[in-house]
């Protein structure tokens, strides 16, 4: 939803942490400290804070002078962690708890006539609460295992925009591939009026493919917008959407009242299916191996913030050029600027909700309503295939004995189908799975050969997998909850360290170690023709995209370094033999 008057809120803030909670309002004299560069975390370096310790509240305050335009003034935070609170000009404008989600505040009753705003913002991020969906984030003072530096605060972009006193505050698309429709939904807010219509226009290129008006009824219009088949697969391929060609519809919605025009928003859309057909994954309508990448989305300098928009265009790129066609966002939810270019250029991603480490009814509450919150912010992405609430039974521990444990998982799965039945859903990644589309599997196994005879296709193979080996330690399925079939994803497997400056003697880690390119290439390769050939797998996912802090088994350094070259690597990657 792109609208042409908006301005941001990024830079230069006033910030202070506030240890002892002695500050209550944003008038209580509070002692600045430190100047802060939003959005990036006061851990980061970028920051201008760089303060790793434990810090349980932080505030942030800023001046800005208000730009013209409409008579509502819509006030937006992409993602606070954990619990913000939020002031202009001394009033409360929002208050929201979710470190991964975006929120939304209509501040106009609080802005002055003139002269400069002052907005506040107070965040509570206990760095020990073990019930919040926190993700990769330790919670002790150093990183440790496979956990790394908190981010706190402020971490995605601050805007404000002005739009009319009634505009558009939610689109959504759905693609409908059987039918060559595409759906959507538009939703209208503020001060709402009888009579209300919405236009919506959709091209391919400059080719006009739609020009529809809609009544609003109730606020709201839904409807589907048939397009023209071309019937054939070759004519249908020019509109589809795949990482191969990732063909995008522009869009244009704009709201009116009695010839009145009120809101414009630009947006766009894909013709496109993600579906399960018995134990393959299909895109548009036909199996499509999965060659993903597990990426956790740090950078040394900004942490779990972006460096930049570049940075974010630039990962996608690099995912692709090391020959993957998707990347499994790994315990975090992803700036959507990165969607956006995984949309653009083509590039699949699978959506995991960072998890809590401890089980209680308070920490399933909050996933749920941040769960939900996400499915409905990255909905209308083309590139989403694939939904995961749960990976390896983090905030789930006891699967195998604790009726609970089991239960929430299989709500989390049914709400996920519910509130999107576009798109396949993983109960529990890695290993006791129960209610699931596809069955992930987590293996370190380095050993090519062993893993080669571990997914050997055949029914004594898959017998022997589900009933007597255990990848990890761990059972694959509970029971009652046999393989019936679905997909098998082997979503985690690799690791293998490289660390060019130090070789093997470094203090960083892998599952598997060695000490130059020759000897990476080498099992790497070997991995990948196992993985690609095993008839077994409708796809795979290799540990890691890059580097994370002490973890050094990324295919490229903390810096996006390719530790081999990238043609090498790609080729190995989609087993292709280079002459």
């Amino acid at each position: 939803m792109v609208r042409e008057n908006w301005q941001s809120l990024n830079g230069a803030w006033r910030f202070t942490f506030d240890n002892e909670r002695r500050y209550r309002l944003p008038d209580g004299g509070i002692g600045w400290t430190h100047e802060i560069i939003v959005p990036f975390p006061p851990e980061s370096q970028a920051s201008g804070v760089g303060d790793r310790g434990f810090h349980r509240v932080c505030w942030y305050q800023r001046d800005f002078l208000l730009q013209p335009g409409g008579p509502c003034v819509l006030l937006h935070f992409g993602a606070v962690d954990y619990h913000a609170k939020v002031w202009l000009n001394g009033h409360v404008v929002a208050d929201h708890e979710g470190g991964h989600t975006p929120f939304v505040a209509d501040i106009s009753h609080a802005l002055l006539p003139d002269g400069p705003q002052v907005l506040t913002v107070r965040v509570e991020d206990d760095p020990h609460d073990l019930a919040k969906p926190r993700g990769k984030q330790d919670w002790q003072l150093l990183p440790h295992s496979i956990w790394y530096p908190r981010t706190t605060g402020i971490w995605q972009s601050v805007w404000i925009e002005r739009v009319a006193a009634t505009y558009i505050g939610k689109l959504r698309w759905t693609p409908v591939f059987e039918g060559y429709e595409i759906g959507c939904e538009v939703f209208a807010v503020g001060d709402l009026q009888d009579d209300l219509t919405v236009a919506v226009r959709i091209w391919h290129g400059s080719n006009l493919l739609a020009d529809d008006q809609y009544k609003l009824i109730e606020n709201e219009a839904s409807r589907k917008i048939a397009l023209s088949d071309p019937g054939i697969d070759d004519s249908r391929n020019e509109l589809l959407w795949s990482p191969e060609r990732p063909i995008l519809l522009d869009a244009e919605v704009t709201l009116w009242h009695d010839g009145e025009l009120l809101d414009t928003v630009k947006s766009y859309t894909a013709l496109r299916s993600v579906a399960i057909n018995r134990d393959r994954f299909m895109l548009n309508g036909r199996p499509y191996p999965l060659r993903l990448v597990l990426d956790q989305g740090y950078w040394p300098d900004t942490l779990l913030a972006a460096p930049s928009d570049d940075a974010l265009r630039r990962d996608v790129e690099l995912a692709k050029a090391l020959g993957f066609n998707g990347v499994r966002k790994h315990q975090k939810i992803e700036d959507p600027r990165y969607l956006y270019w995984a949309d653009r250029l083509g590039l699949l991603v699978w959506e995991e909700m960072p998890s809590t480490y401890r089980f209680s009814s308070k920490a399933i509450t909050r996933m749920v309503r941040e769960w939900t919150d996400v499915i409905e912010r990255d909905y209308s992405h083309p590139c989403i295939l694939v939904w995961v609430p749960f990976n390896e039974s983090w905030g789930v521990p006891n699967l195998t004995a604790i009726q609970a444990h089991r239960n929430a998982v299989e709500a989390l799965y049914h709400l996920t189908r519910t509130l999107d039945p576009t798109r396949p859903v993983i109960g529990n990644d890695g290993w006791e799975a129960s209610a699931t589309d596809i069955l992930g599997i987590h293996d370190y196994d380095c050993d090519p050969e062993r893993l080669q005879a571990r997914y050997a296709i055949s029914d004594s193979a898959r017998t022997t997998l589900f009933d007597q080996r255990r990848p990890g330690g761990r059972i694959l399925t509970l029971d009652g909850f046999p393989h019936r079939g679905q997909p098998i994803v082997l979503t985690e497997f690799g690791g293998i360290a490289f660390d060019r400056e130090q070789g093997e003697s470094a203090e960083t880690w892998g599952y598997a170690r060695v000490g130059n390119e020759a000897a990476f290439l080498d099992i790497y390769r070997r991995l990948m023709t196992v993985v690609n050939t095993a008839q077994m797998f409708s796809g795979f996912c290799y540990t890691q995209f890059a580097d994370t802090f002490q973890e050094a088994n990324g295919l490229l350094t903390a810096d996006r370094t390719p530790k081999a070259a990238l043609e090498l690597l790609s080729a190995a990657t989609r087993n292709i033999r280079l002459n």
